[in-house]
């Protein structure tokens, strides 16, 4: 087995992916997250969807998730995005694992991260609930589906990055 590309996480082969360190399953970046100390998590959704839906739980590995909304809840972009992230000491050569819903606003973050010089920036495939499925119900995939760590914000918690 070669040696992964600098930057690149060990055991873990992420998709190729344009403007960006590639994507991720779920499973995939709990490896990451697991295995390199400074892997760190970043949920892009917004502060409504932590609080009704829950949020990834990565106590376990000695970790917190960086909450840091990519757009806010009226739908705008998040101007202070990337200032969010380096409040939260997300910068160069940490990897950074960014969720959202479904795996789409997260693209987006990964993309402009890289861009900023932060990562290497990977997105996570199926976000945190997936799409939804036949009934309409997002229960087919996703970082909960999955089975993997999560908790409801706190009652009256301050989400911030």
């Amino acid at each position: 087995m070669s040696a992964p590309a600098p930057g690149q996480p060990g055991d873990v082969q992420p998709r190729p992916a344009a403007g960006y360190a590639g994507d991720l399953t779920p499973q995939q970046a709990w490896d990451l997250l697991a295995s390199d100390p400074a892997a760190v998590l970043v949920d892009v959704r917004t502060e409504g969807e932590w609080r009704q839906v829950g949020v990834p739980d990565v106590g376990a590995l000695g970790k917190r998730v960086v909450l840091a909304q990519w757009v806010t809840a009226d739908g705008r972009p998040n101007p202070s995005f990337l200032a969010e992230l380096e409040q939260a000491g997300v910068g160069p050569a940490r990897p950074v694992v960014f969720l959202c819903r479904s795996g789409q606003r997260s693209v987006g973050a990964a993309r402009l991260a890289t861009s900023a010089g932060v990562g290497p920036s990977y997105n996570v495939l199926e976000g945190f609930e997936g799409a939804p499925g036949f009934r309409g119900v997002r229960d087919q995939e996703g970082w909960k589906v999955r089975g993997l760590p999560w908790t409801a914000l706190e009652p009256g918690a301050r989400a911030e990055p």
